[in-house]
């Protein structure tokens, strides 16, 4: 279970986020898999829906089911900084999803300069 405070982070102009948090959020807009999954670590995990995902592999599996289900798009609406291993990218997506419309947490935890832990909940 994640238990960073995140009441305790500054917020960030999106363009201040770590390099690898922007390649891998273009990466996954643009359903580019491989370089999505790059900018992972070997034991990076993936909380989306309530549901974990262990490693590449899994990842990549989920990856490819979350980018196909529905069509949406998504815009970078807020950025916060925890600390320099912690960051929230909150995004705004429209769809054909349920109820059409979300805003999302996109949580990283960094680990040398790649990707340990995805937390995505509203």
């Amino acid at each position: 279970m994640d238990t960073t405070d995140w009441t305790r982070a500054d917020v960030v102009a999106p363009d201040e986020l770590p390099e690898t948090i922007t390649r891998y959020l273009t990466a996954h807009q643009a359903r580019d898999l491989d370089a999505a999954v790059a900018l992972l670590t070997p034991d990076a995990s993936v909380t989306d829906e309530g549901r974990t995902h262990q490693g590449p592999e899994q990842i990549r599996a989920w990856l490819s089911r979350s980018t196909g289900e529905y069509t949406f798009t998504t815009e970078l609406t807020a950025a916060a900084k925890l600390d320099d291993q912690h960051y929230d990218a909150v995004h705004h997506l429209e769809g054909d999803f349920p109820g059409g419309t979300a805003d999302l947490h996109f949580r990283f935890t960094l680990r040398n300069g790649l990707i340990a832990r995805l937390v995505i909940e509203p």
